[in-house]
């Protein structure tokens, strides 16, 4: 979302509900993290960067999407690392490349990681898992629970422009729109985490087990090859397959463009020039490209933003994962 679609008054609650679930996650997370975690937790949040960069066409839509990768997080991760790490990307997003608003990234933390983290995840994806597992259980679990958050997802967004006021969006016909749309992208969503989901369970199902039980993964457990093929997999996402990424708009864009006519509001008033002089400030490739790019030089700049920003996102996640975890050790000896 960007900040001209919330009020204000909207973004400072929803800015609220982040910090206030990310702190939340901060205390929980130190139950279920370990040493063998905190790499897998940083090359994740590095490959859904690079993943989200790759808009996949909407057939005859005119409309494109890209993964969320709240669930895919979950399901590797647990409910409250995933939701550190998906914060991770978005504010790498936001900062670094202004991509999604910086008032709007609380609304944007809790579409994409609080409603699959902490409301689908336990409610639907473990259920579905909660007689063992198999590639079959993980592939519906996956599918399933995708649609469903990134349904819920598309609806906040509708409720948060209603309640801001945002009348250029009526909330009819925006959510007939919004939600349509985001059904399909979550169908291939869903395949998508299926697919990751269970290759890394093939590799490595202690990886998905020990995050369904809120355990830390055992030091016995080797994780070196299934981070470094990650990584490798991140690498190629990021700076070669983005390359190729639909020039469609996507989902949230052409809802806005079929309600609103544009798919680019504006937005008056202190908050708002605030929030842009920060993030101009801060954007060194706005819109994944070098500053003042030509279109000639739009391949290189996506690739190296794609590579950029998954390395950013990967020293984010990895270095809140790894403080965490040594507050937890030194609290642990402490307490002995």
């Amino acid at each position: 979302m960007a900040d001209a679609l919330i009020s204000p008054l909207v973004g400072g609650v929803m800015w609220t509900a982040a910090a206030g679930s990310i702190a939340y996650s901060t205390a929980k997370i130190k139950n279920e993290l370990g040493e063998k975690k905190v790499p897998v937790m940083a090359v994740t949040g590095a490959f859904v960067f690079a993943a989200q960069m790759i808009n996949f066409t909407i057939p005859a839509t005119g409309s494109s999407g890209h993964i969320g990768g709240g669930i895919l997080l979950a399901g590797l991760l647990g409910p409250f690392p995933a939701l550190l790490t998906i914060a991770a990307v978005l504010i790498i997003q936001a900062l670094f490349f202004a991509d999604g608003g910086l008032l709007a990234l609380g609304c944007n933390i809790f579409n994409m990681g609080v409603i699959p983290c902490f409301v689908v995840y336990p409610l639907l994806f473990k259920p579905i898992l909660r007689k063992g597992f198999s590639v079959f259980r993980i592939g519906g679990a996956a599918l399933v629970s995708v649609v469903v958050g990134l349904e819920l997802g598309a609806f906040g967004v509708v409720v948060q422009t209603l309640f801001s006021g945002i009348t250029a969006l009526p909330f009819s016909t925006f959510v007939l729109l919004m939600l349509p749309i985001h059904l399909a992208i979550g169908v291939v969503e869903g395949i998508v985490t299926a697919l990751v989901l269970n290759f890394v369970y093939k590799m490595r199902p202690e990886i998905l087990e020990s995050s369904e039980q809120r355990i830390p993964l055992a030091k016995t457990v080797p994780v070196k090859k299934v981070v470094l093929l990650l990584g490798l997999i991140t690498l190629l996402v990021g700076g070669i397959l983005s390359i190729f990424a639909s020039a469609y708009p996507d989902g949230l864009e052409w809802a806005m463009e079929k309600t609103a006519g544009t798919a680019e509001l504006e937005a008056e008033g202190p908050v708002f020039r605030q929030a842009e002089a920060i993030q101009e400030a801060t954007a060194f490739m706005p819109d994944y490209n070098f500053p003042g790019a030509e279109e000639d030089g739009s391949v290189a700049g996506t690739a190296v933003a794609g590579i950029v920003g998954a390395v950013l996102t990967c020293l984010l996640a990895g270095a809140a994962g790894f403080i965490i975890y040594r507050l937890k050790l030194r609290h642990s000896g402490n307490a002995a």
